[in-house]
């Protein structure tokens, strides 16, 4: 889980028409959850691929699953690579393995659009922006021997044009479920440490069809979908058209929301009569100086518990995401965010080294500021201090980071945290024991092919405990008029 596989040592002859989509290694946080690295499938590149013209050939291939080096024999005449930040080193060395042997290689990413003269020495070509648009344009003219050096498109195209992903590409057995969707491209908040405000990347906002929406999810035959939207309910009118089109479906699902989409409780009961078993939730900071400092449009912190509770009272478990390492935080910030994460029985959290990523506001800051420690970008993954904090030291935030870890994935945190329904306790001790404290088990897990297989007892069990909950939910809405909520015990 920390080393990427070694290359093969043999290769058979270029084919030509066939493409290779490649998503590189990168090294697992140790103190994280190796899980949620194969909760679902990246959409991006089965997203390129459903653009590939009819006669190409086309492969997909994810080196996190650990089923060894990528393909080689034959060698594809293109190879795709999606370039990150952390797993930019590795990109790199694929790359230069591919066209030492006569591979075309095209990069994009994210770490394309701020880094582009890094990133182009290793490369034939380099797309930036929307990939759905620029696949088919690169693949004609690597047909026609006149490949360019850089292709660029915007994200003002109509989106909800671009087609479904690709997924029959994807490995069922490897991922909790291959329905991961995306409702909305975009996002309406701009933080200055989040990559949707790095120069150059314009991305309006856009909108699918919820009707296309609840089609993909149907025809998936997963009983459970990840919305992988920055946030899904930036448009709360979108929101609950797309919730009036899942809830007939009778399955779950789980999104990253901003905590504001409690401003209206009837969405929220809303999202849970649709079947949103769990959100993803940006608190970022309990300090509001913080929050301002960042940009952050949101509540006030002393209101998030209660925000909370509003979650939790409508059968929605709640993920919350915290960065560490803000100018106001200070080292009791580590205990302090524990504690409040016990106090209001969060499900799960997930943690953050504030990172500066290149070409934000917030790396503009740090550089003027001289506070940059380097730009090793193996170490821009958020598990890592690559700037000095205001008020401790980088080797104190890194030592935080690692103990609010330690002291949330404890049997005591866990216990700490359990629903106040007995009813409830079984199913959350699984879950969270699988998720959080089965590290030494998910090189094993996903080496074996055996995460779906593992996993899906219990998201079926969740499903038919959430129906059951939306049963009571509706019957009492109905009895108050559609304003009353009852415990889930989540």
């Amino acid at each position: 889980m920390r080393c990427p596989p070694a290359l093969a040592s043999t290769h058979g002859a270029i084919e030509l028409r066939y493409t290779l989509l490649i998503n590189p290694f990168y090294p697992k946080d140790p103190n994280a959850s190796y899980g949620k690295h194969v909760l679902t499938p990246t959409l991006a590149l089965t997203s390129f691929a459903a653009t590939t013209p009819d006669h190409w050939r086309v492969g997909y291939w994810d080196e996190n699953l650990l089923d060894g080096p990528p393909p080689s024999d034959p060698l594809p005449e293109v190879v795709g690579i999606t370039v990150h930040l952390t797993f930019a080193q590795r990109a790199f060395e694929l790359a230069r393995w591919y066209r030492q042997r006569g591979s075309k290689v095209i990069l994009g990413g994210l770490h394309v659009l701020p880094c582009p003269q890094e990133c182009a020495p290793h490369a034939d070509a380099l797309a930036m922006g929307d990939g759905v648009q620029l696949w088919p344009r690169i693949l004609a003219d690597a047909e026609s021997g006149r490949l360019r050096p850089l292709y660029q498109a915007d994200y003002a195209n109509e989106y909800s044009e671009d087609p479904a992903p690709r997924r029959a590409l994807i490995p069922k057995h490897a991922f909790l479920t291959k329905a991961s969707l995306i409702a909305t491209r975009g996002c309406h908040n701009r933080y200055g440490f989040c990559y949707l405000a790095t120069d150059g990347l314009k991305m309006p906002y856009r909108m699918r069809d919820p009707r296309r929406i609840a089609a993909e999810f149907e025809s998936s035959g997963e009983p459970y979908a990840v919305f992988i939207d920055n946030n899904l309910g930036s448009r709360r009118d979108y929101l609950r058209a797309l919730c009036q089109e899942l809830r007939p479906l009778n399955k779950i699902w789980s999104a990253a929301v901003t905590i504001d989409v409690t401003d209206d409780p009837g969405l929220v009961r809303e999202m849970a009569l649709a079947g949103c078993s769990g959100v993803f939730v940006g608190f970022e900071s309990l300090n509001d100086g913080n929050l301002v400092d960042a940009r952050k449009k949101t509540p006030k912190a002393a209101d998030y518990a209660r925000r909370v509770a509003m979650l939790h009272d409508n059968g929605i478990q709640v993920n919350g995401s915290f960065v560490l390492g803000f100018d106001h935080d200070r080292p009791e910030v580590f205990e302090q965010t524990a504690e409040w994460v016990e106090a209001n029985r969060m499900e799960c959290a997930t943690f953050h080294i504030l990172t500066p990523y290149p070409a934000t506001p917030l790396f503009r800051q740090m550089e003027s500021e001289g506070r940059l420690l380097h730009r090793d970008w193996n170490k821009y993954d958020t598990a890592h201090c690559v700037f000095r904090p205001r008020h401790m030291t980088p080797e104190q935030l890194e030592a935080g980071y690692g103990w609010i870890y330690q002291r949330l994935f404890s049997h005591a945190s866990i216990w700490r945290r359990r629903p106040a329904d007995w009813r409830s306790v079984a199913p959350y001790l699984a879950m969270s024991y699988l998720y959080k404290r089965s590290n030494r088990f998910w090189h094993l897990l996903i080496k074996h092919d055996l995460v779906h297989a593992v996993w899906s007892p219990l998201v079926e069990l969740t499903r038919v405990r959430h129906l059951a909950f939306r049963q009571r939910l509706e019957a009492a809405g109905a009895a108050a008029g559609g304003g009353h909520v009852v415990a889930a015990g989540v």
